[in-house]
């Protein structure tokens, strides 16, 4: 019988991470953080909870690969294509009113919702004066965006949810494809902040018109989720747009009073007060 971590040594070993680390994660979803715990224990064969536990505290490149496993890193570009179509026609629009436009991508991942929005931004004339900031605590997955290379096989996916979002151009003019890699056009990452930003510990660093956190909340728990919109809120201009994931609300959160959710089926509300 294979041997898996159990609840007790998941709280030292969380114990562990935030000291040796500063790395935050007990506020994390606990089934999910469960589950993924134990798929890297099993994917590398450790023998037992200390082996595991003394390898995470004494290697630092181990830990990064523990941060990278029990982190979600799922993401592509133009992802429901439905909500970028609201961005498009009903949230841009409203944007283009500043002389100056920020835009927080908090909790990106590799980055391809943060080119998505860099091509809504440049076909609607606007990313001359825009600032796009992509946040994440993994800088493993940072490093991936800053290349702006993702996979070819993806690109005929990525092509039909552009076309889906309202998107009128060949998909293929933003990339260059070399061999199994799409790389993406080094314009499009020229208005991007890149920077590791954890949303357990870190505090608000910017003003911004719209911010996007979409499909990381899920992962918290509802304390945390807590936390996380009101550090949104103290981020988000007064008339700003939040945005969050198809499974992710604020009805239940200690800010909900003060959005109003712009009248589509997306999970786009406004700050009204």
């Amino acid at each position: 019988m294979e041997y898996e971590v159990h609840d007790p040594e998941i709280a030292i070993l969380l114990q562990d991470v935030q000291e040796a680390y500063g790395y935050d994660f007990t506020d994390y979803s606990k089934a999910s953080l469960k589950r993924r715990i134990n798929r890297l224990f099993g994917l590398d064969g450790f023998s037992g909870f200390e082996e595991f536990r003394r390898r995470i505290l004494s290697d630092s490149v181990y830990f990064r690969r523990f941060v990278e496993e029990i982190t979600v890193n799922v993401t592509e570009m133009f992802r429901d294509p439905a909500f970028y179509k609201v961005i498009r026609e009903e949230v841009l629009p409203v944007l283009a009113t500043h002389p100056l436009i920020r835009i927080w991508h908090a909790g990106c991942s590799t980055g391809e919702e943060v080119y998505s929005m860099a091509i809504l931004l440049k076909e609607a004339n606007l990313l001359h004066k825009s600032l796009l900031y992509a946040t994440d605590l993994n800088p493993g997955v940072l490093e991936k965006l800053r290349k702006g290379i993702f996979p070819l096989r993806y690109m005929r996916q990525y092509s039909e949810n552009y076309i889906r979002s309202g998107g009128k151009h060949d998909f293929s003019q933003y990339y260059t494809a070399k061999y199994d890699w799409a790389k993406f056009d080094e314009s499009l990452a020229a208005k991007m902040v890149v920077a590791t930003h954890n949303l357990v510990s870190d505090r608000s660093f910017n003003e911004f018109q719209l911010i996007l956190c979409r499909n990381v909340l899920i992962y918290f728990d509802r304390d945390l989720q807590n936390r996380a919109l009101e550090l949104f809120d103290e981020s988000l201009d007064t008339l700003g747009f939040l945005a969050l994931g198809a499974k992710e609300q604020l009805k239940y959160s200690s800010i909900y009073r003060k959005y109003k959710q712009v009248e589509n089926p997306e999970r786009i509300w406004r700050k009204i007060s």
